[in-house]
């Protein structure tokens, strides 16, 4: 068996860094950060074996400096760099720089990275994969003629989308033909702006399918493995905002097909390491790949609780050489679990991001509950990042007994001095048609009523407040951010409802 790694960089911050930091413990290797100004603090910084600074606040003078990161490598003499999530994570350039630097990438290929990151490439090799796709175009469209007779032979409503997107940007709605030349125009701008791409192309629009994606983990012996699937159909902008395994919405017979075709998506590029192909799911059970994240999900842990392995450890194998210590018939999932993620944002302004210093932090504990985090009391959230924070797992026997054990924890979590959406968590847990499990990637944007989080504040959080603003009263919060602490014009109830997303508002 080839020797692992003794010293790695984790080229990223927050909750993954921290993450991947506990498993390159537990598996005897120094884990290294990298951190910018504002993050020299941060939990990740902190809890590291070593620590480099690699620039400003800003990500592109910091986590997406390629030339700093390597840098930081090489003073702190690392045999491997794991990219995390986001940042840099699925920069095929990034990854060839990282190899050629003599570093091992922990990864996939640079390669696989470039097939899978270009949409119409990985629909070309999907379909010649034979791996269904939404009925749409293979190449780029630019005419608005063009664009027309695709879209009649496709069928309205059509979608818009930026061959370099990602994260819900680059995309547009298009439900009738005298809307397609400006949105054609408008879409080609999003993606040259965002991206520095302004290809788009044109596919069939979903009315309301589920989103579900298949773990893959593939070594550079011959093995290619599902982990099952993860339902990830809660959803605003088009980001995740709740994730569990197994699927409430799928039976056996289209578990095993949709398993079977990430299996045949990541062996068509000869995929590495870890990967997930993400399909969605029409009302009729029809399904098509969607597109493949050639690294790790944000929502990995519930596949770990619930199959029972390490992916983190699973990557860093595999990068060293070693197969995949597991056959597909040694993986089973067992019981159930749900991702909450907490993100730095105000539900009751369409999730617009809130700043501010982390007064107070309580995170629940107990049997099934895992917190994923990478902040602390004190910290002063900066404004550079993505809203993302802290994952809430929980798992249990049964879905209902998940769902049960997530309301209690979401009820323990305190997390005082910004705005949050864990109160939207409670309001999810709440509705009928999250607990009967069918849902669709539409169901926050219909169904979602700001006033609706308008409840009572129960008793613990009025005594978790209590305590924040004797601080405040005493002195030694005095400061207040742009956005995170409330105005001073709100009474203590007041500022408890705004806390919480609850009660009045000022103005109100």
């Amino acid at each position: 068996m080839k020797a692992l790694f003794t010293k790695v960089l984790v080229a990223n911050r927050g909750e993954i860094s921290v993450r991947v930091q506990q498993t390159l413990r537990e598996m005897g290797i120094t884990a290294c950060a990298i951190y910018s100004e504002p993050d020299r603090s941060a939990l990740h910084t902190i809890k590291a074996d070593e620590a480099y600074p690699v620039g400003s606040g800003p990500s592109a003078e910091s986590y997406l400096r390629i030339d700093r990161i390597l840098d930081a490598a090489k003073k702190a003499r690392v045999e491997a760099i794991h990219p995390g999530y986001g940042f840099l994570s699925e920069n095929a350039k990034f990854a060839r720089a990282v190899e050629d630097a003599g570093f091992v990438f922990i990864g996939p290929t640079p390669k696989a990275m470039e097939q899978m990151g270009d949409k119409l490439s990985a629909r070309r090799i999907m379909k010649k994969a034979g791996v269904p796709i939404v009925p749409g175009l293979t190449e780029p469209v630019r005419d608005p003629d063009e664009a027309k007779a695709a879209a009649r032979e496709i069928g309205f409503p059509v979608l818009l989308k930026a061959v370099a997107g990602g994260g819900g940007k680059g995309m547009r709605i298009v439900r009738s033909e005298d809307e397609l030349a400006t949105a054609l125009q408008r879409t080609r701008g999003e993606a040259k702006s965002s991206f520095g791409d302004d290809a788009v192309y044109l596919e069939k629009y979903l009315e309301r399918p589920r989103h579900i994606e298949v773990q893959v983990m593939c070594d550079t012996h011959g093995n290619y493995l599902h982990c099952f699937e993860r339902e990830c159909s809660v959803q605003r902008r088009h980001q995740k905002v709740i994730e569990e395994s197994p699927s409430p919405s799928i039976d056996e017979a289209l578990r095993q097909k949709l398993c079977a075709a990430a299996v045949d998506a990541a062996r068509a590029v000869e995929y590495r390491g870890a990967g997930t192909v993400e399909f969605i799911v029409d009302e009729d059970g029809s399904f098509y790949f969607l597109e493949m994240n050639t690294r790790l999900q944000v929502e990995h842990p519930i596949t770990e609780e619930v199959v029972g392995i390490d992916l983190v450890a699973a990557q860093v194998r595999v990068a060293a050489g070693q197969k995949l210590p597991w056959k597909q018939e040694d993986l089973h999932q067992r019981g159930h679990s749900i991702e909450f993620r907490i993100y730095a944002e105000d539900p009751l302004q369409n999730f617009a991001p809130s700043l501010g210093k982390i007064r107070r932090l309580r995170v629940p504990m107990g049997p099934g509950i895992r917190n994923d985090t990478g902040i602390r009391e004190g910290y002063q959230i900066p404004l550079f990042y993505d809203p993302l924070l802290a994952k809430l797992i929980v798992t249990a026997e049964t879905r209902a007994a998940a769902i049960e054990r997530g309301a209690r924890a979401l009820d323990q979590y305190r997390i005082l001095g910004f705005l949050h959406n864990i109160p939207l968590h409670r309001w999810i847990l709440r509705q009928d048609e999250f607990r009967s499990g069918h849902y669709s990637t539409k169901f926050l944007e219909e169904r979602f009523d700001p006033a609706e989080l308008t409840s009572a504040i129960d008793t613990a959080e009025m005594e978790s407040l209590a305590a924040a603003l004797a601080l405040v009263e005493s002195g030694v919060g005095d400061a207040r951010s742009a956005r995170g602490d409330p105005p001073p014009s709100l009474s203590h109830w007041g500022i408890g409802g705004r806390q919480r997303g609850l009660g009045r508002r000022p103005g109100q």
